[in-house]
């Protein structure tokens, strides 16, 4: 289920022309070629929110930008735009249906040589179909 949830979490970024123009890549992990701003699935856990009457799981991503640039206030505009999208990700999903998309937390760094990154963390709390 986390594997398949991530797979359609990704389309559903790069499907977003605003939001792909911006960066240089989407991916499921942190790509190892594309030279920044690129964004990826940072680390993600699934667990058990099965009920009496249904199957579920509850999926925690945490989504990593990675920028360069001097201005914070755009690093700060693509995470509006990875936020919008993901609230606006459609509940039914082939296998599954997200009935919960909550916001955890973010944390945003400077690094060496230019970098910002930004680690942004959502739970998804899925209803599984047979």
């Amino acid at each position: 289920m986390e594997a398949l949830f991530r797979t359609h979490l990704i389309a559903w970024l790069r499907a977003d022309f605003a939001l792909a123009s911006r960066l240089n890549a989407i991916e499921e992990e942190s790509p190892a070629a594309a030279s920044p701003p690129w964004l990826g699935i940072a680390a993600s856990a699934a667990a058990d929110w099965s009920g009496k009457t249904f199957a579920g799981r509850e999926i925690r991503v945490a989504l990593e930008l990675v920028d360069r640039n001097d201005d914070g206030a755009t690093t700060a505009e693509t995470v509006a735009l990875i936020e919008r999208r993901i609230a606006t990700m459609a509940p039914i999903q082939e296998g599954y249906r997200v009935v919960a998309t909550q916001f955890l937390r973010s944390r945003a760094e400077r690094r060496g040589k230019g970098l910002r990154a930004v680690l942004v963390e959502y739970r998804f709390r899925l209803l599984m179909d047979f």
